[in-house]
């Protein structure tokens, strides 16, 4: 049957389901490739032994005729969602040694549905980063290569782990999580399907939090039906999470029809950006182009507040970032700074966040502090959050005006090299600017690989959806990418 770690979710759901394979020699397949990878740096918490244990349960179920669609798919799983009995530490030295006594519900519900645990992926530490730099872990490598070059590239963050794993066949699918963009832009930079759902469409209980009212887990998979068939086990009402919407979960994979005749797209006016490459402008006409020719109608909106995302993100972002990691402190679990006869309470704290925190933490902790300061709140927090009100408002209007979802680039270049703009923090936040909006707004979008630059990387396009609508958004996204046609892997190199 071939190389079975090459499969996707929905050939191995069916391959399983015939007796073609078994969960254990997928596994196995899967296994074998992350022992071979160990250059991407993607995984790094291997879990074998729950891997083979987990497989041989899904063998014994799916012999029973009575399997979800997932039971037997291995996956990986980013270091920031609670793994029982596993180390969890949204790839910070702070969190060193920390292993849960319990399950966060995402992953639960993956098991429960028959997923397989691989491992732990890498990924910016705390969720902070476009590009996977931020590590205590070290850099995750894009498996991706720019023409002839060996040059190594980002695969995105900070979900860099999870979409390298899924770009080199190292699992079937994995999950990520959405701050600002960390499913969206990696996925575009590694020629995979990354979607984040409604606010509130995922449990964020047990996923160690960055930005509280922007965080929202989804899957990252090697096409469309992968996304839809993964998505569907990791929803649901989860009564430990204030934020969980009570609201029933679709088929998403019964949605895609590939129809989308009648729908409305939006291109937003406001997303054509000094400066934007021309291969990005080039990819996103092609995008208007195939979805006109699927029947969608085209028209042009206006996102007038867009222009003020960014800022108004790295203000809300950080704000809640320093009061979520002020649980860091060394005096419950993780690492500890050791002491010198005289210190206090006060030098511990000093000592251990500075020892345990990296650059890029302390960078959005301290900023965070001084937004949130009695004397800046209402300059900046508050004027931030009327700001945000205004963006949501700008989706509200055209929503109402009858689109029913709006395409934009995802990202502003293809995936670049490691360590081009990690100095630069103002240019490398700057790589978010086509996705904070959606996170500010609360709504759905994915990213849908569509093409190639003129160094062979892939490029992606984004699509942006109704609230509680990712049936939809998930079938127009299935259209353009039936459309795109898209099917480049990269090289192996590694």
């Amino acid at each position: 049957m071939g190389e079975l770690n090459k499969l996707k979710i929905a050939e191995a759901r069916d391959a399983l389901r015939k007796g073609d394979v078994t969960s254990a020699e997928l596994t196995e397949a899967c296994l074998g490739a992350i022992e071979a990878a160990g250059e991407l740096n993607a995984f790094v918490h291997n879990t074998p032994e729950i891997a083979r244990e987990q497989a041989a349960a899904a063998d014994a179920r799916i012999k029973t005729g009575d399997a979800p669609a997932l039971c037997g798919v291995p996956l990986g799983i980013k270091d920031l969602f609670c793994t029982k009995g596993v180390p969890s530490q949204a790839a910070s030295k702070i969190l060193n040694g920390f292993k849960p006594e319990y399950e966060s519900t995402v992953s639960r519900q993956l098991f429960e549905a028959g997923g397989v645990m691989l491992g732990k992926l890498n990924m910016d530490e705390f969720a902070m980063g476009s590009s996977n730099e931020t590590s205590v872990y070290g850099n995750v490598v894009n498996p991706w290569r720019a023409g002839n070059s060996d040059q190594a590239l980002t695969p995105g963050g900070s979900s860099g782990g999870s979409a390298s794993a899924v770009a080199a066949d190292l699992c079937l699918g994995a999950t990520g999580t959405d701050t600002g963009g960390s499913i969206r832009q990696p996925a575009a930079f590694t020629g995979i399907t990354g979607i984040k759902p409604t606010y509130g469409r995922c449990s964020r209980w047990g996923i160690i939090a960055f930005a509280s009212s922007l965080d929202q887990a989804g899957p990252m998979t090697k096409d469309v039906r992968d996304a839809a068939i993964m998505l569907e086990a990791m929803c649901g009402h989860d009564p430990k999470d204030s934020t969980s919407a009570d609201l029933a979960v679709p088929d998403f994979e019964a949605a895609l029809t590939g129809d989308i005749r009648g729908k409305t797209i939006g291109i937003p006016r406001e997303y054509r950006m000094d400066g934007m490459p021309d291969e990005i402008e080039a990819l996103w006409a092609q995008g208007r182009e195939m979805l006109a020719d699927a029947g969608a109608k085209i028209v042009d909106i206006s996102l007038p507040h867009t222009k003020y995302a960014l800022p108004t993100y790295y203000v809300i972002a950080p704000a809640e970032a320093s009061s979520n990691l002020a649980r860091y402190d060394g005096v419950r679990y993780g690492h500890r700074a050791q002491l010198s006869q005289g210190d206090g309470i006060t030098e511990m704290y000093e000592k251990t966040r500075a020892e345990g925190f990296g650059a890029e933490v302390k960078r959005r902790v301290m900023i965070g502090t001084y937004v949130l300061s009695a004397g800046f709140y209402d300059a900046y927090y508050n004027r931030a959050r009327k700001v945000r009100s205004l963006i949501k408002r700008d989706f509200e209007t055209v929503f109402d005006q009858g689109v029913d979802a709006i395409l934009t680039p995802a990202t502003p270049s293809a995936a670049f090299a490691l360590g081009q703009e990690v100095a630069d923090p103002v240019q490398m936040y700057l790589n978010d600017v086509f996705t904070v909006t959606v996170n500010l707004a609360g709504l759905p979008g994915i990213s849908v690989p569509t093409g190639l630059d003129g160094q062979g990387l892939p490029l992606g396009l984004q699509l942006i959806g109704r609230p509680w609508e990712e049936g939809d958004l998930l079938n127009t996204a299935y259209a353009l990418e039936q459309a795109a046609g898209f099917v480049a892997k990269p090289g192996k190199w590694w």
